[in-house]
């Protein structure tokens, strides 16, 4: 950090990143909009579901305006007091999940939105939970107060209990619901009211006098939530000494980048009120990328360097998300150190490749505002970069990686194939968008039965890309049902010793491979592990990459239907290799042939995707809903009963899921709503494990006839 000039560090700063994260429905993009707006960077408000035709800025795309929905995460930049922030709004629905994870991965602090009625709901603690993955700092948003039964106590005791937050409330309503006027500064002990055509201009006044005592109560209690969290205020309030607004300010700054507590505002963003003081908490309490420690790992030491947020230091940048737009290819990338222009040579640490950078933009929402520099703590977008999402990029002088992304496994498959065979090379070109862009979008081919088949993370997301296809592609396509995207796994260790030998006219084959295969500890996280444990020269150092690949290969494939094998380590410790007929090819094949004579022998099982349900429904449909969810095999964790509604928390098979929203709707009179999310992958129930291996045995029986 010394080696900053002082004008670069007060730059720095002066520099916000922060994204903002909710449940679906919580008025994230809402709030996105008020921000642009009050900021300066648009004109015009336009509200989600807009009668004029048009949308908020920041969902550009088609289909979020029509559906209401975010769909991508967008970015954009604006300045507030002398602070640039750059914003990235990401989605709610958890189908989309993948967009807040890459979001979070570069940002340095974050906006968490809370409904002031539903309070911190499934998808809430989703997204906390990714905050904490990335350990950013987050101040907290408790919206929609104008509406019937908004209660921001009851969601901060709700923060406490479900997200072990340490809430710090800042702002204090002026009334609730209809009657929900402005708020309550608890830092300047002033009232705030928003007057103008759109809440622009914020007016301070001083406190009702009817809230003057609950007001100082708040700010009393405040205080003690920071006592307990910062040395320096805790000294000053066990001596009744007088603490500063400046003082309280410092210490709310320093808890807040510890992440030991939350400051949190409140308001409703659709009413255009109380999100001035939000901005002023983003610049007051979220982290500059000067108080944020990065972390790269050397390549060849594998040992943890330091990065510093220093426009003259050698660059280093992430990749963090690719989109195909009207540019062509845009790369967002934050760049962590250094500084990069236009013209610039830049390495590719993933593949070794230079390229050089022919263009560098800022974005916003859909729109690319050239600049011929961008340094350390910016998000910019690099036109004309091939990478892959979640690439390392230095200009040379350092041989470090970045961290990647955390990309959940796709859960639900379906078969789809062109309408028109002529539009074989729209279909394959959409795929290949598709795929590059999204880490959770995959596509495989099933080699017996020739279908193309696209994974994802639940039905929307899939119907999202198919309508892509569609409109931007021209492509109808015809779509299968939905199928469960299995996995398969072994319970027990099973040894192998196999010999692969060929003799042919010439060279022949000659590989033998010895060792075993085990479970993998599920809470390692990891679904293969290669452990090479060959002494002496048993097997050739060279052949043993060949011995790894053709592991995974035959993981690919289980033997019981067809699907995935996951949660293997093998281990390989015996061999042995002929000095002429030896090779990559020849350990290869040994291998997949030892990995599928080991497999049978370790008790392989099928493994379901098991999804946590929330539905929301009237009281007296608890009993219908609830009975329901058991007869698809599902397990009630928790029911909840808050104004009149029934919150019902459940895990169930994806498999049992299929058509859920329609009998939901006919059973509640149209009243019921639920999230559905991943959760983990467990055993299917060995009725059912037979059922479903019957059935890939005769599918392939009638594929065999064809």
């Amino acid at each position: 950090m010394a080696m900053l000039n002082g004008k670069a560090a007060l730059e720095l700063q002066r520099i916000r990143n922060i994204g903002i994260s909710a449940h679906i429905d919580s008025g994230k993009t809402t709030l996105s909009e008020r921000i642009l707006y009050y900021t300066g960077r648009i004109h015009r408000i336009e509200e989600v579901r807009s009668k004029t035709g048009g949308g908020p800025t920041l969902d550009f795309m088609e289909l979020e305006r029509e559906k209401g929905i975010t769909i991508q995460a967008a970015a954009t930049y604006c300045a507030w007091k002398g602070h640039h922030i750059n914003l990235i709004d990401t989605p709610g629905h958890v189908d989309f999940t993948i967009e807040v994870e890459r979001a979070l991965r570069v940002l340095d602090g974050a906006i968490l939105v809370l409904c002031g009625v539903a309070g911190v709901q499934s998808q809430t603690i989703t997204v906390d939970r990714q905050m904490q993955r990335y350990r950013v700092p987050r101040l907290a948003f408790i919206n929609k107060l104008d509406r019937p039964g908004a209660n921001p106590d009851k969601v901060l005791q709700q923060m406490r209990e479900k997200l072990r937050h340490r809430p710090a409330l800042i702002t204090l309503p002026i009334g609730l619901e209809d009657r929900f006027e402005g708020v309550i500064d608890l830092l300047s002990l002033k009232a705030l009211r928003f007057e103008g055509a759109n809440g622009e201009h914020v007016v301070e006044q001083e406190i009702p006098p009817q809230l003057l005592e609950e007001a100082q109560r708040r700010r009393q209690e405040l205080i003690e939530t920071v006592a307990d969290v910062d040395d320096a205020i805790a000294e000053k309030f066990l001596a009744d000494e007088p603490i500063s607004t400046e003082e309280l300010i410092a210490a709310l700054r320093r808890a807040t980048l510890r992440r030991e507590l939350t400051p949190v505002y409140v308001g409703s963003a659709k009413t255009n009120k109380g999100v001035q003081p939000l901005l002023d908490g983003v610049c007051l309490f979220l982290p500059s990328p000067l108080d944020i420690p990065y972390e790269a790992i050397d390549r060849h030491t594998g040992e943890t360097v330091q990065l510093h947020a220093d426009p003259s230091l050698p660059l280093v940048a992430f990749a963090f998300k690719l989109e195909d737009g009207r540019y062509g290819q845009l790369t967002y990338v934050r760049i962590y150190q250094g500084t990069l222009r236009k013209g610039d040579t830049i390495i590719n640490m993933s593949t070794g490749k230079r390229q050089r950078v022919p263009r560098i933009g800022r974005i916003h929402a859909d729109q690319l505002y050239d600049v011929e520099v961008a340094g350390a703590g910016d998000i910019v977008a690099l036109f004309g970069v091939e990478c892959a999402s979640g690439d390392t990029f230095t200009d040379g002088q350092l041989n470090v990686t970045l961290t990647g992304i955390y990309v959940p496994s796709p859960v639900i498959e379906l078969a789809i194939a062109p309408k028109d065979r002529n539009k074989q090379a729209n279909f394959a070109k959409a795929l290949n968008r598709f795929m590059k862009e999204d880490p959770t979008f995959q596509v495989a081919r099933d080699e017996e039965t020739g279908q193309t088949l696209i994974r994802g993370m639940g039905e929307l997301h899939l119907e999202i890309y198919i309508e892509r296809m569609r409109r931007e592609y021209d492509c109808e396509v015809d779509v299968g049902r939905p199928q469960v995207a299995y996995r398969e796994t072994i319970t027990r260790r099973a040894e192998f010793n196999y010999l692969h030998k060929k003799q042919t006219g010439g060279a022949g084959q000659f590989a033998r491979v010895a060792g075993y295969i085990e479970p993998l500890p599920p809470e390692s996280g990891k679904s293969y592990e290669f452990v090479d444990q060959i002494v002496g020269g048993a097997i050739a150092r060279e052949f043993i990459p060949a011995c790894d690949k053709g592991f995974q290969e035959a993981m690919q494939k289980g033997l019981l239907i067809g699907k995935p094998v996951v949660g293997v380590r093998v281990v390989l410790n015996d061999g042995q290799t002929h000095p002429v007929d030896s090779s990559e090819l020849a350990f290869k094949i040994a291998s997949m042939a030892a990995f599928r004579e080991a497999y049978l022998r370790a008790e392989p099982i099928i493994l379901e995707p098991i999804m946590k349900l929330e539905v929301s429904v009237p009281e007296e449909f608890q009993g219908t809903v609830i009975g329901q969810i058991n007869q698809r095999r599902g397990v009630i964790v928790n029911t909840t009963v808050d104004n009149g509604y029934a919150i019902i928390e459940a895990e169930v098979p994806l498999a049992e899921m299929f058509g859920y929203s329609t009998d939901l709707r006919s059973a509640t009179q149209g009243k019921g709503e639920f999230t559905l999310e991943f959760l983990r992958y467990a055993p299917v129930p060995r009725s059912l494990q037979e059922e479903l291996v019957r059935e890939y045995q005769k599918r392939r029986e009638l594929e065999k006839v064809a």
